[in-house]
């Protein structure tokens, strides 16, 4: 997948090229995952697909997720103690979480570039990217009394 977030069809293309079969399912979480305006819970995408089709199980979409994961579609991030969030795959990110209200702030990686080199450079590892989270505080409640 290129920078840019895919369109529908661009993911169902992507899904054809794999020579996987492009079912009801899939093109209702592709849509979910299209119109999200955030990172989305598996949880969460199941009831987003299940309000437009039913009769979706939630282990059909996890299937759906973990096959559109391997075809780099989705990427999903830890962060922090939350469950597993999935995003359409994109520019990498990092995120950075507030212990007091929970708000998420995505920064783009060149912000991890000194850290990474260091962690390579001092400890010989490979930082990964696409799970970066680093809880502290957010400047809203920094100024809360």
């Amino acid at each position: 997948m290129d920078t840019e977030t895919p369109t529908v069809d661009e993911i169902l293309s992507t899904i054809r090229a794999a020579a996987k079969r492009v079912t009801t399912a899939k093109r209702t979480v592709a849509e979910v995952l299209v119109r999200a305006s955030r990172h989305l819970t598996a949880d969460e995408i199941t009831r987003r697909v299940q309000e437009i089709r039913p009769d979706v199980s939630p282990s059909t979409v996890y299937r759906i997720l973990e096959e559109f994961e391997s075809l780099q579609i989705v990427v999903h991030s830890h962060l922090g103690q939350q469950a597993a969030l999935y995003h359409l795959a994109g520019p990498v990110h990092g995120h950075l979480i507030c212990d007091v209200c929970g708000h998420t702030i995505e920064i783009p990686a060149r912000h991890f570039n000194a850290l990474s080199k260091d962690l390579q450079r001092t400890f010989g590892f490979t930082l990964d990217r696409h799970h970066v989270a680093i809880s502290g505080t957010c400047a809203t409640c920094q100024t809360r009394p």
